[in-house]
């Protein structure tokens, strides 16, 4: 038996720590893995895999592949993957990428409609392979990204919830990587020999896209203050209404500072005493 290496060690504690937080995976589920061939999602596979032989619930994994449909994608060699480790999968083919072409405004960013896209297909296929949950492989770097590409550019104070419910109840999608950086998925699914296989969209890895801006500059910042990226998760779960501008939280005169408040009930209190 081969003894688990530190990192393989520090995934699994941040795995099953957002997994037991978020109450992601229960006794008898059957979890759908996306799996894209990227590095996120191998190594959320093989996290989960890991965990499933040693949990203390019963659960299973199936791995599936949406493939986009470009002509050099090498969706052979996640087949070969997953049948040497003994993973059950399923590539579906489509034409999203003919369809971007189609659908798409000129100058547009294909990266969020393509999520879309997929995700749909994602839920069809949840329901022919009798998935109780849909693993997505979004890192720790995902929900800081996202939450400043919101802020910056969409003028929206959100991120990504770490366990999603769809609109219609059908669908729960869960993100069991939330605590893991991205580079520890990176040197985890390397170092676990899993072959990263990219998407063969023209637009992936541009960096002139806003994420790969922002991503650059969390990076710098993360070169000056160590640990930033930490701190804007932690904010994720730390909210504070009273300090925010969205009336629909935080009606005018009706939320007021506890200390305040708190000042008030006193003296009401006082004067209450004396009469």
């Amino acid at each position: 038996m081969a003894y688990a290496t530190p990192l393989e060690t520090r995934i699994a504690k941040k795995t099953t720590k957002a997994i037991v937080d978020f109450k992601m995976i229960e006794d008898g589920d059957r979890v759908m893995v996306g799996l894209s061939g990227g590095k996120d999602s191998w190594a959320l596979l093989q996290a989960l895999d890991l965990l499933r032989q040693r949990a203390p619930i019963d659960f299973s994994l199936i791995a599936v592949n949406v493939d986009s449909g470009y002509k050099d994608f090498k969706h052979d060699v996640i087949a070969r993957t997953c049948e040497e480790r003994g993973w059950e999968y399923r590539i579906e083919h489509t034409s999203i990428g003919e369809l971007m072409d189609d659908i798409l405004e000129a100058n547009a960013t294909p990266c969020s409609l393509c999520a879309r896209l997929r995700r749909g297909v994602l839920y069809r296929l949840a329901g022919e392979v009798g998935a109780t949950k849909i693993a997505l492989g979004h890192h720790l770097d995902d929900f800081v990204e996202t939450l400043l590409l919101n802020i910056f550019f969409s003028g929206a104070l959100k991120a990504m919830p770490a366990r999603l419910v769809s609109d219609n109840g059908e669908h729960v999608v869960i993100r069991p990587l939330v605590y893991v950086t991205e580079d520890e998925a990176r040197q985890f699914a390397k170092q676990s020999n899993l072959p990263i296989i990219g998407c063969c969209c023209p637009a992936c890895g541009d960096l002139s896209l806003q994420r790969q801006r922002v991503k650059r500059l969390i990076l710098d910042l993360e070169r000056e203050h160590p640990g930033v990226k930490y701190s804007m998760l932690k904010a994720l779960g730390n909210v504070m209404p009273r300090h925010l501008l969205d009336t629909r939280l935080n009606p005018s005169g009706e939320l007021r500072d506890s200390v305040a408040l708190r000042a008030e009930e006193d003296a009401t209190s006082l004067i209450q005493i004396r009469h």
